[in-house]
């Protein structure tokens, strides 16, 4: 191959040439010799309109192509400067795709014989970046890209991107080189040109013996794995009262000395030590991290036993180690071990994986492009957890052929081994509600033997608990199951009769599945009780063997037969792979047998999760479908929670605890703990409470603004609601001159206000970023959000909490509607149907306050700091027309309450700006 590269990036009219797109900017870049040697930039006249939105976008307007030459006049320029080079473009299939198309309209036919993707190379070299857009990469190699969007700029810095990459390439260790060479075969780049001449190379020089900064796994290679010193017993223990004295000395302007978090500490120390309960609401801005972190550290000290930290999600747990606790370490005066633990499934099964690497040649695109992404990441990574790797959904299916289950964890290079060795010899153990609940329910604990917890975010503590003590079943994992199994015994055939024999029934149970969830998806939609939620899926409730009709008998006998003959499947092929390796083998077989083993128990898993789902019952749960209603014909998922978990929680882990601390910034309705007393089973365990409030002065930062001027939410024409309301957000918007966050209760109303919005905006002078419109996870949404100098970012569900505005800019805050959960949903309907039962009012029980913490929740988005400022708009006028909306205001910190029509309320705060 050339040593010679182009890099190409075009501006273009549309995506699609044969619609009449046309190129507009052409930027080329030509390296040889990892230098940049030439450049070849044009604008090209596309004889059409610019639209709108690709002016905005570029920057390019119709003037600055006006008298540029025609793409024909330009075509065989371009063409000269890319002979004999090889194609690299960001978005192969883009640019050349384009490219080919409007060359051969001019009567050219070309084809590169060599190209480079490199959004694909980075993909595989740099498996753990968040994004992989030509701007976030120039951001991570600190790249100056001066222009985004326009062809020039663009070409210039995917040449250094390339350069990067091959640099990064050509340091890879000779075995991962070698392993990435059969993976990367047929993925889009010619990923061999590159690696073998590195391979050859390192070869003649004997570079594997001077990589001793790596450990080898059979085949493979990883990150140098240090043992970590003993744990030191701290010679002298200071009092409670010093540490925090210590504390608060060595305070930075990240710790400010607040009354609130000082009684914060005391009161968790107190708990801990004298083996309390205790549940605490701690206002925003009261420091609640630091204020539990500090006293469990001193207690984890003075008792030489961990104490357990659970919060919500993975995303926190990191948070929690990558910046509250080294901020801890800095105010106290000895050492602090902490530790992340997580499921067993976030981490890599280092056997599996090389495993895997010997069956390439059926895998699909995502699973190679995966495999070339572990090979890398494993040279780079201390935990193997999966939370580092930014994989595709293929990539997540194969994830769950690899990652560790119950199998042997006897070798010290199992990364869930090492983190459990970790978590042992820590203070400070981190974990989440999910494992936390794993480890109250299975019979072999994933957590060492701890008495004393903080659970924060508590207010999610009980619905975790009814996730986990629940059942679940989707198509798409189940059927992936069976697929998987299907494939390794047809590899595996070859090593006994008796598993040949078994293909035969395999595929017929397969055709079982499909038809099974393809019944139960007609049997949502069809059915009279159906309903559509806030998540757009249709879904209903069934009771399993009571359920009547011929539809569902069917259904009953389906999964009848797939429980009945699948285990009998898996009894036969479990009995040959005991009998098989129990026999002499070659590693290979042994490997084989391995993997068709692991595949058999993940089908076992869940088939009886089918038979819990479909084929028993159990009193005191509630059952449902969801189905999509433009989704596939199978796609559909199955649920079974218990409503009540709180004697479960009592028994098995309140029980078996001497101290939980239980916080949150919305654990109280009115000022009462009671809902969540109930809820968690607190109430024979002499539970304390404590209600801090926030320090910040919601007074003066803040106003709770409810237009007069709104049509009823509770009207049936939604349209005139939405239309209104995207109005009323514009004028938000356009007249305070601040970032707005708009917070919606269903997708549905986001996308049509969304897009209501947008048809106001026809200058595009205002970012408008929505949930489920704009690409990207609500963290990245976010990040762009606080990034913008101006605009309006709609959100749902993840947005009400956990997401801080902090660093936003001066921003309002919208809640469209009180955030009551849809009756519609299966559970809301059950929980309210039992309430009825028990004789008691289901909604001041259940939905009222449920509401009630979610829009606290909502409300807490906007002042984060004393230095924030701005006004919360409520479009719901049942805060001020019902009863019960004196709940919500009366749950707020005190802030002034003002209603009026929208426009009176803006020139008020308008007016107040200025001033």
């Amino acid at each position: 191959m050339s040593e010679r590269f182009v890099i190409v990036d075009l501006e273009t009219t549309g995506n699609t040439p044969t619609q009449g797109a046309r190129i507009i900017q052409i930027g080329a870049v030509k390296v040889e010799g990892r230098k940049i040697i030439d450049r070849f930039n044009t604008f090209v006249d596309p004889a059409c309109e610019i639209p709108p939105f690709i002016a905005e976008l570029t920057g390019i307007t119709a003037a600055e192509v006006k008298g540029a030459p025609a793409f024909a006049e330009v075509a065989p320029q371009l063409l000269a400067f890319m002979d004999g080079c090889a194609f690299v473009a960001h978005n192969v299939p883009f640019d050349q795709g384009f490219l080919t198309a409007q060359l051969d309209m001019e009567g050219y036919h070309w084809l590169p014989q060599v190209s480079f993707d490199t959004v694909e190379m980075s993909r595989v070299l740099f498996p753990s970046q968040d994004s992989y857009k030509l701007s976030e990469l120039s951001g991570f190699l600190a790249l100056n890209h001066t222009r985004p969007h326009q062809a020039d700029s663009d070409a210039l810095i995917t040449a250094e991107l390339f350069l990067s990459l091959v640099h990064k390439l050509e340091s890879l260790p000779l075995a991962t080189l070698q392993q990435l060479d059969k993976v990367t075969l047929r993925l889009s780049s010619d990923w061999s040109q590159l690696i073998r001449p590195v391979i050859k190379k390192k070869m003649n020089i004997h570079a594997a013996l001077a990589e001793t900064q790596y450990d080898m796994f059979g085949q493979l290679v990883l990150k140098r794995h240090e043992e970590k010193s003993e744990k030191q017993p701290s010679l002298s223990q200071p009092s409670f009262t010093d540490t925090m004295t210590t504390a608060f000395t060595h305070a930075t302007d990240h710790v400010e000395d607040r009354p609130g978090q000082r009684l914060m500490m005391e009161r968790v120390y107190k708990a801990l030590s004298s083996e309390a309960y205790l549940l605490l609401e701690a206002g925003t801005g009261t420091g609640k991290t630091l204020g539990y972190l500090l006293p469990s550290v001193h207690v984890a000290k003075k008792t030489g036993k961990p104490v357990v930290v659970s919060t919500y999600t993975v995303a926190l747990q990191e948070q929690l180690l990558q910046e509250d606790i080294p901020l801890l370490c800095a105010l106290v005066d000895f050492p602090v071990e902490a530790a992340i633990l997580k499921g067993r499934h976030h981490y890599l099964d280092v056997k599996k994986f090389e495993r895997s690497l010997a069956y390439c040649e059926e895998d699909s695109y995502d699973v190679l492009l995966t495999k070339a992404q572990i090979l890398v990441w494993l040279l780079e990574t201390a935990n193997g957890d999966r939370t580092e790797l930014n994989l595709s959904s293929g990539g997540e299916n194969y994830w769950l052929t690899v990652q560790s289950d119950y199998g042997d964890a006897s070798d010290p290079r199992c990364f869930y081994q090492r983190a459990q060795m970790h978590a042992t010899e820590a203070d400070i153990i981190i974990v989440n509600h999910a494992l936390l609940m794993i480890d109250t329910i299975r019979e072999v604990p994933a957590l060492p033997s701890v008495s004393h917890v903080i659970v924060d975010e508590a207010h999610h503590f009980a619905d975790v608990a009814r996730d986990h003590l629940g059942t679940s079943l989707r198509y798409v994992s189940y059927a992936f199951a069976w697929q998987r199994l299907a494939r390794l015994l047809e590899e595996a055939s070859g090593l006994s009769l008796q598993l040949q024999a078994q293909l035969t029934h395999m595929s017929v149970i397969q055709e079982d599945v499909d038809d099974l969830f393809r019944m139960l998806r007609a049997f949502v939609m069809e059915t009279e009780d159906g309903r559509t939620g806030n998540t757009g899926r249709r879904s209903c409730s069934y009771a399993p063997t009571v359920q009547v009709g011929a539809m569902w008998q069917a259904i009953f006998v389906c999964a009848e037969r797939i429980y009945t003959h699948g285990l009998k499947l898996i009894k036969v092929v479990d009995s040959v792979l005991t009998s098989l390796q129990e026999a002499q083998c070659t590693p290979a077989t042994y490997a084989k047998i391995r993997a068709t083993n692991e595949a058999t128990k993940a089908v076992y898993r869940h088939t009886q999760a089918l038979n819990t789902l479909l084929l028993t019952a159990e009193e005191g749960y509630v059952y449902w479908i969801e189905a999509e209603p433009k989704g596939a014909k199978n796609a559909t998922y199955l649920y079974r929670k218990p409503m009540d978990v709180s004697d479960c929680l009592a028994d098995q882990f309140f029980a078996r605890k001497r101290s939980v601390v239980l916080t949150s910034a919305t654990l109280t309705v009115n000022d009462s703990f009671s809902y969540y007393v109930d809820q968690l089973g607190l109430a024979d365990f002499g539970v304390e409470t404590l209600q801090i409030l926030s320090p910040f002065a919601y007074e003066t930062q803040t106003k709770l603004l409810i237009p007069s001027d709104v049509p009823d939410v509770r009207g049936k024409n939604d349209t005139l609601f939405v239309d209104d309301i995207a109005i009323k957000i514009w004028r938000i918007a356009e007249e305070t001159n601040r970032k707005v966050l708009v917070l919606f209760t269903s997708y549905d109303m986001l996308r049509k206000v969304y897009y209501n919005v947008r048809n106001l905006n026809e200058t595009r002078c205002l970012p408008l970023i929505g949930q489920g419109v704009t690409n990207g996870s609500p963290a990245r949404l976010l990040k762009i959000f606080k990034h913008e100098t101006s605009g309006i970012l709609f959100g749902t569900n993840s947005f009400w909490e956990g997401m801080d505005l902090r660093q936003a800019g001066a921003c309002h805050l919208v809640i469209v509607r009180l955030p009551f959960a849809s009756p519609d949903e299966p559970f809301v309907r059950a929980q309210i149907e039992q309430a009825k039962s028990r004789g008691k009012d289901p909604f001041k029980t259940i939905s009222l306050p449920q509401a009630v913490i979610r829009f606290k929740q909502g409300f807490g988005r906007l002042i984060r700091s004393t230095a924030d400022n701005g006004a919360v708009f409520v479009f719901d006028r049942r805060i001020v027309t019902t009863k019960y909306g004196a709940t919500f205001i009366q749950s707020l910190p005190s802030v002034p309450v003002l209603e009026g029509k929208l426009e009176a309320l803006l020139e008020m705060i308008c007016n107040e700006g200025e001033e």
